[in-house]
């Protein structure tokens, strides 16, 4: 039997989850993501590490995982690799060896002018206004924290 009604399957219908249109709108997102990001010689997870250090440059390993919601063996090899490029160093904290502090270089600091444009061809790839777009985030981040605090229970 074909399915071509999203009403087929019921409630555990595919095209009926929200959890799957944004998985798979996460994974366009990253397929968009990808050509933006060759000529910076970043990918997706990088560029996210890098947009955190463009805000904050002196930050730990821990902070770091924290903002992007990563775990050190996630973010440890992410860590290695832009430090490998050349656009971050590590460092243990002289005051707490036990933490690592991730600092920008020159040519991090560098690589920010060349990915300024990136957010507004996203947002032109999006064909939305921006006053929609930003409100759809602000909208996911509160489906975000809420599910987020329902999982810490």
């Amino acid at each position: 039997m074909k399915q071509t009604d999203d009403k087929v399957g019921g409630r555990l219908g595919l095209a009926q989850q929200l959890c799957f249109a944004l998985y798979s709108t996460s994974h366009a997102f990253t397929r968009a993501y990808k050509p933006l990001l060759a000529p910076l010689g970043l990918t997706y997870p990088q560029y996210l590490v890098m947009l955190v250090l463009w805000e904050e440059e002196d930050v730990t390993v821990k902070e770091i995982g924290a903002r992007l919601q990563l775990d050190s063996g996630t973010l440890t090899p992410l860590l290695k690799r832009l430090d490998a490029a050349g656009l971050v160093t590590r460092a243990r904290d002289s005051g707490d060896e036990r933490q690592v502090r991730v600092l920008l270089t020159e040519a991090g600091h560098a690589l920010r002018a060349r990915a300024e444009e990136i957010p507004k061809r996203l947002a032109e790839a999006i064909g939305e206004p921006l006053t929609a777009i930003v409100a759809l985030r602000n909208q996911l981040t509160e489906i975000r924290d809420r599910i987020g605090a329902v999982g810490a229970d």
